[in-house]
């Protein structure tokens, strides 16, 4: 009898660990995803000041300018979006889309000399692609957190406490091919 109850308490405590890492596995998850809505909310706030600033010199490529602005509407909106299963491909999509807008912008500013000399459009083309670097990182440690929540997760026997407790596998934050992987670079020097 004392035996049986032994093996009873010993499995509650098993659970209650095996319950706890996987709360504070996914709260790491959540964590990492925050922290890359951060530096995306960043991003989209300095879109709209290299646009305007930019504004002055790019007078025929008014065309790029709209792309890029209604290319962050899409981006900031799909952020805004509800945290749903369908989250991290919105989000993924609307980035990419953002991110050709503004190679496009940057391949157009590139061949402004005036805009090259502005030291006000280097801070912001420089700041854009600090965050760029920012976003990077973020989603890595995003990616790197998810893998350890999904591997705790699906491993015996905590599949067996995952899938009572309704813990469910973590989607990898993953872009397409040119999006993210590399910052863009932009040379304003004269």
């Amino acid at each position: 009898m004392y035996v049986l109850m032994v093996i009873l308490v010993l499995m509650v405590v098993w659970g209650v660990m095996i319950y706890n890492a996987l709360v504070r596995l996914n709260n790491q998850v959540k964590n990492a995803l925050a922290q890359i809505d951060v530096q995306l909310k960043r991003r989209h706030d300095l879109i709209p000041n290299l646009v305007e600033t930019t504004k002055g010199y790019l007078i025929h490529e008014n065309q790029t300018l709209q792309a890029v602005m209604q290319a962050r509407q899409v981006a900031k909106q799909a952020q805004n979006a509800p945290k749903d299963d369908n989250y991290i491909a919105k989000v993924a999509q609307a980035e990419y889309m953002l991110s050709g807008a503004l190679a496009n912008l940057y391949a157009v500013a590139e061949n402004y000399p005036e805009l090259k000399a502005d030291s006000i459009i280097k801070e912001l083309f420089d700041e854009l692609t600090h965050t760029e670097n920012r976003i990077g990182f973020a989603r890595q440690h995003y990616n790197d957190s998810v893998m350890s929540y999904n591997t705790r997760r699906e491993i015996f026997p905590n599949n067996l406490v995952s899938g009572w407790f309704g813990f469910h596998q973590a989607m990898s934050l993953e872009f397409d091919e040119h999006s993210f992987k590399q910052a863009p670079r932009v040379d304003l020097s004269i």
